[in-house]
């Protein structure tokens, strides 16, 4: 595989000007598409087969006017104040809402009587004529400009309910450019020159860009969550200053060695480039066994993500060697330091010496950093997950203040409805036993209000609202969901979007052993493959459970237990959201395999040239342990940028991420792979002799002898 990696980089080193405008035209193309052709991204929380997608397909089919999707228009009048004095603007409100695009009525709150017992809050119910997920945020920003009267009056108005949570237009917290910016001081002080440490920010932008193109042509094939770009730019900014920085540092190392400019790119093509193509593969395996959960919500994810690393791969593999190509000796241009650095032996790095430290005392390292990493693990046995819900967003929000006034005046769960759904034309429930069946709901210690019933125009389907006494993220409005459910008769099926999310909850904590165990086997064929070994890929494997293991800990603690919570910002505890643990795994077993990727990878070169297992360990670990800790810290520090982000999920995600890559690449990186590898020894290598006889022999870096170098074809003028 190495000398065809090396075959795509010597063309694009060849022709630099026709790979760079191939690019260009690439993200004219799909940047173009993208603006004519891209599809709206919308949330899928259906859990496919559960019992809310079947109640919501009958009322699609059956009673569409009941289909459509909600949000409320809370009003308050200030404390002591009665809510019929600002009657006159509210109306005002009720008929510019009314006018809005995709509503289909607009209750008044006075004469609906959804007006709390005290007199001072009110909510108007809208329905719309399309899907809460289907609506868009354009309608709840115009709902949310039509209340202006009220609060020119005096009272407070706000917008909530389902649809403007699941359509609420996300902040753009700044945090990418922060990261790129974080990424650029890191970068120069890898290199020591601008232009070094400015061409893995040009190969992640080009990444990104072309990424998101991507990812909006995907939403026009299918359903596509509005989360996808934000992950796939964070992705993609990681892989995409990744792998460009492997490939140029072992460029520059191949020039310090002696190596004239066309023959240190080619050989860095056929080794650095090598490892980005299979970590690159690593990654989208990663990702793209999200499609194994059953769930669009998560499988758009997986797909956008990888479809962003395979930019990142191929803008490594193609762009990259044009751009190096062009620049020339003017790689160095820009130097920061104007004092020379001399070449520095693999002898006299803090890496070199850490491993044989390690290599000499396996055994305390190895117990040291388990029984660390286990420790920061434990609080995971006690992971509580749940959807997200709008009070569990930033107080600022107008649908968390809406959240909290409907609590406030009518109770928490009015904040969660449940909607039964019957279908008269199954045995079960009938047109004249449905009011024995409210009646036995509304018996449910669970249950505080029972709505009027709805028919449908055909009378074959039959709805009823039913009201929970605790919120949507509350485990007693989950306890009360089952006991619904197991109350009512075959043909009445039960949703709403709280019974949706318990649902989607459910299918999550069902597929995640699968998913885990689906990557597991995945990741550890391609290493056993790439690396032709049995013992190694295992141990990868079991490193980076670990370290993932101990970040999930980490999020518990802090964020469902409440340690340090003063420290993070958070107000309270919140349970940990469902998809959460599944993306985390994905993202972090890509990134972790990425380092492990580039670490074996030299390792095994030295072993191949050596035979000294130790020896091997020590001069991977001085080859790659200054750009793998460069790498590691650029991803922690975008990640640790989240935690400034008002949105508790939001910190969620940015701890959880900073806190695994911190730990792969200091306790898994500096102790427990020179440790395992010590104390196995050659067994690392092992691969039985069927194995042997059955794997291809791939190559990477680290498969054959890294000193049998070949001159490659003459590269284009103009590099310098």
């Amino acid at each position: 595989m190495h000398r065809v990696i090396r075959r795509i980089g010597d063309a694009a080193a060849r022709r630099p000007w026709a790979t760079i405008g191939l690019w260009a035209v690439l993200a004219v193309l799909v940047a173009g598409l993208a603006g004519t052709a891209g599809g709206d991204f919308a949330d899928d929380l259906v859990a496919p087969g559960s019992q809310s997608e079947r109640a919501m397909e009958l009322l699609e089919e059956r009673f569409p006017q009941a289909a459509g999707g909600s949000a409320k228009a809370v009003f308050a009048a200030p404390d002591g104040e009665r809510l019929d004095r600002y009657r006159p603007a509210v109306e005002a409100a009720l008929a510019r809402i009314a006018g809005v695009e995709h509503v289909a009525a607009v209750a008044d709150p006075f004469a609906a009587g959804t007006v709390s017992p005290d007199g001072r809050i009110g909510y108007a119910e809208i329905t719309f004529d399309v899907p809460s997920a289907g609506l868009g945020p354009e309608p709840i920003t115009a709902i949310g400009d039509a209340i202006e009267p009220v609060r020119t009056a005096g009272a407070v108005a706000e917008v909530g309910g389902d649809a403007a949570f699941i359509n609420a237009e996300t902040e753009t917290s700044g945090t990418e450019a922060a990261g790129l910016l974080a990424a650029l001081v890191v970068l120069l002080v890898v290199f020591g020159t601008v232009v070094a440490a400015l061409v893995p920010i040009v190969i992640a932008l080009v990444t990104v860009a072309a990424g998101l193109g991507g990812i909006a042509l995907l939403a026009h094939a299918m359903d596509v969550t509005s989360a996808a770009p934000s992950v796939g730019a964070l992705i993609g900014l990681g892989v995409g200053i990744d792998y460009a920085l492997f490939i140029v540092v072992r460029y520059r190392e191949n020039r310090a060695g002696g190596q004239g400019n066309p023959v240190a790119l080619s050989n860095a093509m056929a080794a650095a480039g090598s490892s980005v193509l299979f970590a690159g593969g690593a990654v989208i395996v990663a990702m793209g066994a999200l499609l194994l959960t059953g769930l669009g919500l998560l499988a758009s994810v997986g797909v956008g993500a990888a479809l962003v690393v395979l930019f990142a791969v191929a803008s490594a593999l193609t762009l990259l060697p044009a751009l190096l190509s062009l620049l020339g000796d003017r790689i160095d241009a820009g130097r920061v330091d104007r004092r020379s650095r001399p070449a520095v032996r693999p002898e006299d790095t803090a890496w070199w010496r850490l491993a044989h430290r390690v290599s000499a005392r396996p055994w305390p390292y190895l117990l040291a950093a388990a029984a660390l990493l286990l420790t920061l693990a434990a609080p995971a046995l006690s992971m509580r997950t749940g959807y997200p819900d709008a009070g569990d967003d930033r107080p600022g929000t107008t649908h968390r203040q809406a959240y909290d006034l409907l609590a406030e005046g009518f109770g928490p769960g009015h904040n969660a409805p449940l909607l039964l759904v019957a279908d008269l034309r199954r045995p079960g429930v009938d047109a004249g036993t449905v009011a024995a069946l409210s009646e036995r709901l509304a018996a449910d210690p669970g249950i505080a209000a029972v709505g009027p019933p709805r028919t449908s125009p055909q009378g074959d389907t039959v709805v009823l609202p039913a009201l929970p006494t605790g919120g949507p993220s509350d485990p007693q409005t989950s306890r009360t969901l089952e006991r619904v459910r197991d109350l009512v008769p075959g043909n009445v099926a039960v949703s709403g979007m709280t019974a949706m999310t318990d649902d989607l909850t459910r299918q999550l904590d069902r597929t995640l052993p699968i998913f885990v165990a689906a990557v597991l086997a995945a990741s550890f064929l391609l290493l056993m493959v790439l690396f032709r070994a049995v013992v190694v890929p295992l141990k990868a494997a079991v490193m980076n459970l670990l370290s993932i293991g101990a970040a999930y800990g980490v999020v518990v603690a802090v964020f469902q237990w409440g340690w340090c919570a003063e420290l993070f910002g958070l107000d309270r505890t919140y349970v940990i959201a469902s998809p959460l643990p599944t993306i985390f795994f994905a993202v972090l077993f890509g990134l972790s395999m990425d380092y492990e990727v580039f670490l074996l990878s030299r390792i095994r070169e030295n072993y191949d040239a050596t035979g000294d297992a130790t020896e091997s360990v020590a001069r991977g670990m001085a080859g790659t342990g200054r750009v793998i800790t460069s790498a590691a810290l650029i991803m922690t520090v975008v990640f640790l940028g989240f935690l400034a982000h008002p949105s508790p999920l939001v910190k969620m995600l940015g701890l959880g991420l900073s806190t695994a890559i911190l730990l792969d690449a200091t306790v898994v990186r500096m102790m427990l792979v020179p440790a395992t590898m010590a104390l196995l020894g050659k067994a690392n290598w092992w691969l039985p002799r069927p194995l042997e006889r059955l794997l291809p022999h791939l190559g990477t870096e680290g498969t054959g002898n890294p000193r049998r170098l070949r001159e490659p074809e003459p590269a284009a003028s103009g590099r310098g």
